[in-house]
């Protein structure tokens, strides 16, 4: 697909749905709505907080990537942060807005812009800080050098993209593939045609270090534990089970959906 017609299906595909706000019932906008929305995702994914570390970049300049619903935006806010937020949609600057408003805070900046072309100087942030967010984009590896040209020397990225060694992406395989009679499909076709957004991509922690060692920084950690999504909590116990298995075997720190990079610039 030619890339400028993908990220305008994946720009409407979030621009429908924000993400966090699928399964959301509460009135838009709503203190209850965006309560639900922190709730249900800190319930699902609590490695964020040790990812994040939110509250150790207090005065610091931090830009997020992909603010979606504003869940991790607003605690960068809440800790004294000097915060910028973009992302590809309109909805997702929408949902910013109204939260900060409702909450009387105050950002440095919130705008529409696209990870392969943000809008800022080189060596302008303390922190640049993305969660699941360039996987979606039609040129990852161009993201991500954004993502460090606008870093200062020896600041921090911290960016979280699928893998596609993990239990969960084995999971879509088994049940877009497999189940559907369709034995040849990849991993990586699955993702691509039934996970989230069109063109979703997952990358083996190979591909990761080989993007990294061309680019000016040095890995500070590198890992994918694994999450509740891999262990299948929305499902029956059986299921549960062999995922819990399946982790003890192949390893917690290595075959989790989220792989969890954080680099130095240098």
């Amino acid at each position: 697909m030619n890339p400028e017609k993908l990220k305008h299906d994946v720009k409407q595909y979030w621009n429908n749905t924000p993400c966090g706000t699928e399964f959301i019932g509460q009135q838009k906008f709503s203190p209850a709505y965006f309560a639900a929305i922190e709730e249900f995702r800190y319930r699902i994914e609590p490695e964020i907080f040790g990812f994040a570390q939110f509250t150790r970049f207090h005065d610091k300049k931090v830009l997020e990537v992909g603010i979606g619903a504003g869940t991790d935006f607003v605690q960068w806010v809440r800790a004294g942060a000097q915060s910028y937020g973009v992302d590809l949609t309109e909805q997702a600057v929408a949902h910013v807005t109204h939260r900060l408003q409702l909450l009387n805070l105050h950002a440095a900046d919130v705008r529409v812009a696209d990870a392969e072309n943000l809008p800022y100087d080189d060596n302008m942030f303390d922190l640049v800080y993305s969660w699941g967010v360039i996987h979606h984009s039609p040129d990852t590896y161009k993201s991500l050098t954004e993502l460090i040209r606008v870093t200062k020397p020896s600041g921090r990225i911290k960016v979280m993209i699928y893998n596609r060694n993990s239990l969960f992406a084995f999971y879509r395989y088994f049940q877009m593939a497999l189940l559907k009679g369709k034995p040849f499909w990849s991993v990586k076709k699955v993702l691509h045609h039934h996970q989230e957004s069109p063109g979703t991509k997952a990358f083996t922690f190979r591909e990761v270090r080989k993007m990294l060692t061309r680019l000016p920084v040095k890995i500070v950690q590198l890992k994918a534990p694994v999450t509740q999504h891999d262990l299948l909590y929305y499902k029956a116990r059986p299921f549960k089970w062999i995922a819990y298995a399946l982790a003890c075997l192949f390893g917690w720190n290595s075959v989790g959906w989220f792989m969890m990079i954080e680099v130095e610039r240098v």
